[in-house]
């Protein structure tokens, strides 16, 4: 995951999920920042390099082992609560080179 720690934009913890295996948070992101965010991608929330679940027209979700949910700020993260997020930089790269 090609990452800068810049914060692309704020998104929103609109529902969170949780059996025996794993937490399942559905976020909100910001219409500019959608258009970067793919199945099976890679996205930041807060910092944190994730796998993208599942990519829906308003939403993405993302799907946290138990480990990574103990050891990183997700676990204090509920739903209405805003997120930074940040996009893999390849994305952007390619939308500016495809631009010129």
């Amino acid at each position: 995951h090609l990452v800068s720690g810049h914060v692309d934009g704020l998104g929103e913890m609109v529902s969170r999920e949780e059996d025996a295996r794993s937490i399942r948070y559905k976020v909100r992101a910001p219409d500019d920042l959608a258009k970067y965010i793919a199945h099976k991608g890679s996205i930041c929330v807060d910092g944190i390099s994730l796998t993208v679940a599942a990519v829906e027209k308003e939403t993405f979700t993302i799907w946290i082992i138990p480990h990574t949910f103990e050891e990183t700020a997700l676990k204090e993260r509920a739903v209405g609560d805003a997120v930074n997020l940040e996009s893999d930089i390849l994305g952007k790269y390619v939308e500016r080179f495809a631009a010129r």
